[in-house]
């Protein structure tokens, strides 16, 4: 399989935004006061898209990220993935969407140890119901697709860490989701690595239809990404 051509059952585009942000604030308690962090946040992510978010630390980049992945709850606003409003959810209708929708890649891959980089990716689409044999079949094109099938039955501890945060990127997307929410994914990698990873995550979208923001450091990295935002006063603004 060749970074040209898409693991089976991802999704295709579609016109409507995947995600949209609508007024989104958000506000701490800190000490006797109020610390507000987003102030009539709003976005709007298409299908395909990858979108680089660019903001000093304590900006509120990873407090954006939670509220779009559904994480945590806004304080008023709303947040409405693929053409669902989800404000007013339940706290298991969340938990339906986050399994169905959305995939989370983090700074630090948080593989299951004791399991290997195939069963990593198997786990979660077993969990969403998938029986086991139709999961490490899409598991095994998800790591071919990353260029890591050779390294399919290896633990993340014999794996390189370019490769293990590889292994995260296909398990975020082993069930087919709509969006993509990376928080920092290359931060602890080195450049030369930082730009394979990106090069394999951008690929995977173009292929699929999937939608990333990407939150990142890397002003190279995010230079090459199809749009760039970032948090002013606790508003989304677009960069040029």
């Amino acid at each position: 399989m060749t970074m040209t051509e898409a693991p089976k059952g991802l999704i295709t585009g579609v016109e409507d935004p995947v995600l949209r942000l609508a007024a989104v604030e958000k506000s701490y308690r800190e000490g006797d006061g109020v610390l507000p962090i987003l102030r009539g946040a709003a976005f709007e992510l298409y299908a395909g898209e990858v979108v680089a978010l660019v903001a000093p630390s304590g900006a509120g980049k990873s407090t954006l990220l939670h509220i779009a992945g559904l994480l945590e709850r806004p304080d008023s606003g709303e947040v409405v993935i693929a053409g669902k409003a989800c404000g007013k959810m339940d706290d298991a209708q969340r938990t339906a969407v986050r399994r169905t929708a959305i995939g989370f890649v983090y700074q630090f891959h948080h593989l299951l140890p004791e399991f290997t980089a195939v069963e990593n990716l198997v786990v979660p689409q077993m969990i969403a119901g998938l029986a086991r044999k139709d999961a490490t079949e899409r598991a095994m094109q998800l790591l071919a697709y990353m260029k890591l099938e050779h390294r399919a039955t290896h633990l993340p501890s014999e794996l390189s860490g370019g490769e293990r945060q590889r292994v995260a990127i296909g398990r975020a997307v082993a069930n087919a989701p709509k969006v993509l929410l990376a928080d920092e994914p290359t931060g602890n990698l080195d450049p030369k690595t930082s730009h394979y990873v990106f090069d394999a995550l951008s690929a995977l979208v173009r292929a699929t239809g999937l939608s990333a923001i990407i939150a990142t450091h890397n002003h190279d990295l995010a230079a090459r990404m199809d749009r760039r935002i970032t948090l002013e006063d606790g508003k989304v603004v677009e960069l040029e």
